[in-house]
Parts: C-alpha cells; sequence; structure tokens
C-alpha cells in the first residue's frame, strides 16, 4: 500500500483520466483555477483535452486499461509527473482503478472499491437496495411481466445508453429478456431526474441538488434546471448515504412511475457530466471532493438563484503554424462595436498581453480617440502604439513588424494587409480561433 501525504505548501498535481470525456471536462472547469490544485491530462488516444492543457501537461501515449503493462506504465507517469491525484473521468475506470488501488502509488479520487463495485451494475445497485420503495421492480424472466411495456436495460452501463423498451412478447423481445447482460424493469413513464450529491470527511450527506434532465444526449444531460429542495428525493439520497460509502461527489437518478412516485434507475460514485449546474450555484464537487480525500473539513455555501445549463458542441480552433510577436487591431467596429466593447476580443488582447506579445491600435476614428477610450475604460497603456490615420492612408505602412497578426472587421482593409505585407489577417468571426484556453 502507497501512502501519500498532504504537503501544505505544495499544489495537489492531478491526473484526470482520460481527459477527453464530457465528465473530465467538468471536472477541468472546475478546477483550472483552483490554487491549489495543477492539472494534468492523460488518454490513450488524442482527444480535446489537446486544446485545454499546456503540451507538458498533457500525455497522450497512456495505455488502454485493457493493457497487460497499464499499472506499470501509469506508475511511471505518475512518478515522473509527481502526481497526488488521479482523477477518474469514466466509470469503467474509476472500476478498474480501484480495483487495483493498492498497486498505484497515487490516491484515486473515488469512493471505496465496494461501494463503486455495487454502482457500476444496476443489477447490483437493485440487489442492495432490494425492499426499498424507490426500487423499481426487475423480472426474472418476460413471462413474469403482468402489463407492457417494460425496460430492457443494460446490467452494467451508464446513463440511457443501451435501453429498449419492450412492448411485447416477440423473438426479439425473447432473445433480448434471454440475453444475460439485460435486465428488465418496470416502465417508468414519467420525467427523469439527477440528484448531485456530497458526502463530507465524516460520512455526512452535505448535499442532494435535484435538477431535471430535459434533453438527453449520449446518456448526458444536455439541458437541465437546478430543481427547488425535494424531500422525496432527499430522503432516498439520505438512505443511499446510509447504507454505502461516498467520498466527496456522487450522484443519482430518478424517474417518476405510472404512479408519480420517484424510482431508483443508477447511482454513480463520481462527479457527473453536468454537476456544473450545480457549481454555477457555488459548490465546487470536484475541488470539495480533493479536500474530503485529504481529511480537510469542508464548508459550502450557495447563491439563492435558479441556475440552466444548456450544453452544445463547442468547437477550439489551432492555427498551424502561426508565431507572432504582435498584434495589430483596428478600433471602430473592431474593439468597439455599437458602442460597446468586444468582450471577446478583449480577451484576446489580455491574452496576448499575458504571452508576451505587443499591441497596436490603428485607426480611423473621427473623433478625439483618447476621449472615447477613457468613456469605455480602455486603458492606453494596454498599446505599444496609437495610431489615427487618414482616410488615404494605407494600413499596412504602419505595421513594421514581419511576425504580426491583424485583427479588422472591414475586408478592403484586411484584402490590402495580406497583399501588402503577407501577415494573417482576422475577421471578428475568427477570433475564437485565437483564443487559447490552455491559458488563464
Amino acid at each position: 500500500m502507497y501512502f501519500w501525504v498532504r504537503i501544505m505548501n505544495k499544489k495537489w498535481r492531478v491526473l484526470i483520466f482520460p481527459a477527453g470525456t464530457e465528465i473530465a471536462m467538468e471536472i477541468f472547469q472546475a478546477l483550472r483555477y483552483a490554487k491549489e490544485a495543477e492539472l494534468y491530462a492523460g488518454t490513450s488516444a488524442p482527444c480535446h483535452a489537446e486544446m485545454l492543457y499546456g503540451e507538458e501537461k498533457y500525455i497522450d501515449d497512456m495505455p488502454f486499461i485493457s493493457s497487460a503493462d497499464f499499472i506499470e506504465r501509469l506508475n511511471d507517469i505518475v512518478s515522473a509527473n509527481e502526481i497526488d491525484f488521479i482523477y477518474p473521468a469514466y466509470d469503467a475506470v474509476q472500476l478498474y482503478l480501484m480495483e487495483h488501488e493498492k498497486e498505484i502509488k497515487a490516491k484515486i479520487v473515488s469512493a471505496p472499491p465496494e461501494t463503486v463495485a455495487i454502482c457500476r451494475s444496476k443489477a447490483k445497485t437493485y440487489e442492495f437496495f432490494a425492499g426499498e420503495n424507490f426500487v423499481p421492480r426487475v423480472f426474472r424472466k418476460l413471462d413474469d411481466v403482468e402489463s407492457f411495456p417494460v425496460f430492457a436495460k443494460p446490467k452494467v452501463g451508464q446513463g440511457s445508453e443501451g435501453v429498449r423498451l419492450i412492448e411485447g412478447i416477440d423473438p426479439e423481445a425473447q432473445a433480448i429478456a434471454d440475453d444475460d447482460s439485460y435486465l428488465l424493469c418496470e416502465y417508468l413513464p414519467g420525467e427523469e431526474y439527477t440528484v448531485d450529491c456530497f458526502t463530507d470527511e465524516k460520512g455526512k450527506l452535505r448535499v442532494a441538488s435535484m435538477r431535471s434532465r430535459e434533453r438527453i444526449r449520449n446518456g448526458i444531460s444536455a439541458r437541465s434546471h437546478i430543481l427547488p429542495q425535494n424531500d422525496e428525493a432527499q430522503s432516498i439520497a439520505e438512505k443511499i448515504n446510509s447504507r454505502l460509502s461516498f467520498c466527496g461527489a456522487w450522484f443519482f437518478q430518478l424517474k417518476r412511475d405510472s404512479h408519480g412516485k420517484y424510482k431508483l434507475l443508477e447511482i454513480s460514485a463520481r462527479v457527473p457530466g453536468t454537476m456544473g449546474a450545480t457549481r454555477h450555484a457555488g459548490i465546487n464537487f470536484p475541488l470539495l471532493t480533493l479536500y474530503v480525500l485529504s481529511n480537510m473539513p469542508v464548508e459550502l455555501i450557495r447563491n439563492n438563484y435558479g441556475v440552466l445549463d444548456e450544453r452544445a458542441l463547442a468547437s477550439r480552433y489551432k492555427f498551424e503554424p502561426l508565431s507572432y510577436t504582435d498584434v495589430y487591431v483596428d478600433y471602430d467596429d473592431t474593439l468597439i462595436i455599437g458602442g460597446k466593447v468586444n468582450t471577446l476580443l478583449m480577451r484576446f488582447l489580455y491574452q496576448a498581453i499575458n504571452d508576451g506579445k505587443r499591441l497596436h491600435l490603428l485607426s480611423r476614428h473621427t473623433g478625439d480617440i483618447h476621449s472615447d477610450m477613457k468613456s469605455h475604460r480602455l486603458s492606453e497603456g494596454m498599446f505599444e502604439s496609437i495610431e489615427v490615420m487618414a482616410r488615404h492612408e494605407k494600413k499596412s505602412d504602419y505595421i513594421k513588424s514581419g511576425s504580426a497578426i491583424f485583427i479588422d472587421d472591414s475586408f478592403a482593409e484586411r484584402k490590402e494587409v495580406l497583399l501588402e505585407k503577407g501577415i494573417p489577417v482576422f475577421d471578428l468571426d475568427m477570433i475564437d480561433g485565437l483564443i487559447d484556453d490552455r491559458s488563464v
């Protein structure tokens, strides 16, 4: 057994693995600004994490857990990077790591292996809580079903992946029922919910925050509202917490039956991909879980407002090759649009300053640009130079660096600079491609 000691004046080094899942993205967002943590991404295949971590912290040659040398190579990575915590971001990985916990040279961010094993299997979960009124009815075979439809769901899995609706006895339904990997459960026609939970270092349930699951994509809630405190869901959470041993964040899912009662779909002993809804109410589950594993007391605060979490596919871009020392940017309709500061562009400009780039403002502003900048609370100190040009002058004449990029809303201006200087030029709709999520 390897022992882990918290060094109070040292950041936790946290390896998130696998780093490309939606769960991993939530953990990253929750911990990226935490002063206590330094994040590393681990992946066995190229993934979106490449866009979020610096090269030295993006480890893309990790073996799959099915590899014979996985533990050996994992320990090599842990030692080389002085990793304190491994944050599993996929159910199967969490179970595997906990099964081999004593062989791994870092602390696994997880509930105990017995809890993980029960939660990983719906069959084991329902058997463990048999007799509780929140457990759905389970049928051994199709002949036991009194009325259809019924659900057939994989015994091992997560979310709604692989779930089938059986509306009667036919050869296809019989084949599913005879498949030992499936479980036959009562049909639950009502709304579906997730309850985000947090258990502290003393085993006390501190949070049971219920949210809707209004739109599901790949088993993950893509639209979710935090709901008011619900006594029935709270009671179920307390019952589950009293019988299973949790450590920090976990969650369970409920669905209403034909009588409007909540029935358990599944329990998971990890951070859910949409726990960000509760995080934006003020409770950072991934960070608090690290506190719990470090035997540190936790305090919770929660804002008194509703939260809607609406998820969509997000794109990140990398321009290769793109190397520059100077940024030349237009003012009217670029930095200032409709009398307001372009906040996305400002984010990039401050990113550029952090990276040591020099900023230059080029403008054909007809008024007093210095007064206008002051009215918008823009600091002139951001810029190495501020040039106000006459209408007949060319912006390319003011671009002195050959290692530069140019940002302007005007096609004519961009075309002129590109032809004269041969440097990359960017319209406003391209700015998001310049944003580097690996920066602060």
